[in-house]
């Protein structure tokens, strides 16, 4: 319990609990669930589906950053996985069926793959500072994706591929089950096997990586592949909640939810060491400030104000420097004794 208390996950969780508690002050059913046609709703359940896409692009993101990179082009790819899954089924022959929504999800995947390796090409390979090199995509991959729909938004109706984003399994949402999927399965393999701290060490120092024998530019490229793929399941996520495809808003800015999450959980921008479960909680109180200020009636033109005070406020919690420096003992003055005259 100490080290938890004294650890990076302490204000984040005060921070989430103080809002889930705020939202409840404000609307005293949010903590209410109910099962209706044998799916579970309520206002909870709301934020995990929703949040699903930022929780499963940060957790990629979180890999990335550890590596000492980073990866701007991650809601482009959104928007590439959401046109191409949706345009083949908006041409395909057979629109409905469940062959056609295998496939569709299969080339969103594929095409994530791509942008991955291209990413991590640019980085590991050709050298260039991942900033600029994740900010090409970021710039054309919009465009790729409204080329791939002709700049319209592309509509579709395919029960199977609605059940990505909008279907439910055993009570649940199937968007939170493949979240928790990826969750488990990148936790095993970097907390389980070498590869966490192999990743960790390419981060905090790649030229004492190298001399080491580790392979830092294969682990640079499998992380950026790795984020990519995460954007391409998220992308599928929010089209086949919506069943179209909007190049230029799918995944605008989530880039950016993506890296406070990372932040807020703890994560070095400088790389290092970095922790998933802060991620997800970090991703959770960005999807929950969504969600306070519907609730809060905050006019949307000030949202975003009053999400980045949020932030900073978790943010400089968090900071060691801060915390030492409220922590350090004030110093108190005392007057000198005056000197004893004798008579």
């Amino acid at each position: 319990m100490k080290s938890f208390l004294r650890g990076h996950l302490l204000w984040p969780v005060v921070a989430l609990v103080a809002l889930l508690v705020f939202n409840q002050i404000m609307a005293p059913d949010f903590f209410s669930l109910r099962v209706q046609d044998g799916h579970l709703y309520g206002s909870l359940v709301d934020i995990l589906r929703n949040g699903a896409p930022t929780v499963l692009i940060a957790l990629g993101m979180t890999l990335v950053i550890a590596s000492r990179g980073i990866d701007l082009s991650v809601g482009a790819i959104v928007a590439i996985a959401g046109a191409v899954s949706c345009t083949y089924i908006y041409n395909s022959p057979d629109p409905g069926s469940f062959t056609t929504a295998m496939i569709a999800v299969v080339l969103a995947v594929l095409v994530g793959l791509l942008m991955g390796v291209w990413n991590g090409f640019l980085v590991s390979v050709i050298g260039i500072q991942p900033i600029i090199a994740t900010l090409v995509l970021m710039t054309a991959g919009r465009g790729l994706a409204q080329l791939v729909t002709g700049g319209q938004i592309i509509s579709v109706s395919n029960t199977h591929f609605k059940a990505i984003g909008a279907g439910y399994f055993l009570m649940l949402p199937i968007s939170i089950l493949i979240t928790v999927v990826v969750f488990a399965l990148t936790a095993i393999l970097t907390r389980r096997t070498a590869l966490g701290t192999l990743i960790e060490s390419v981060g905090i120092n790649p030229e004492a990586s190298r001399l080491a024998g580790i392979n830092a530019r294969t682990l640079t490229w499998v992380v950026y592949i790795f984020c990519a793929l995460c954007a391409a399941l998220a992308g599928l996520m929010i089209s086949s909640n919506v069943t179209a495809a909007d190049a230029n808003n799918a995944g605008l800015y989530i880039e950016m939810d993506a890296i406070l999450a990372v932040v807020i959980g703890g994560t070095s921008l400088m790389g290092g060491r970095f922790s998933l479960t802060g991620t997800v909680i970090g991703a959770f109180i960005i999807q929950t400030l969504t969600t306070t200020v519907y609730t809060v009636g905050i006019a949307p033109e000030i949202t975003l104000v009053f999400k980045a005070l949020v932030v900073i406020i978790v943010c400089l919690l968090q900071s060691p420097k801060l915390r030492s420096l409220l922590k350090k003992p004030v110093k108190k003055t005392s007057l000198a004794p005056k000197e004893m005259v004798s008579n």
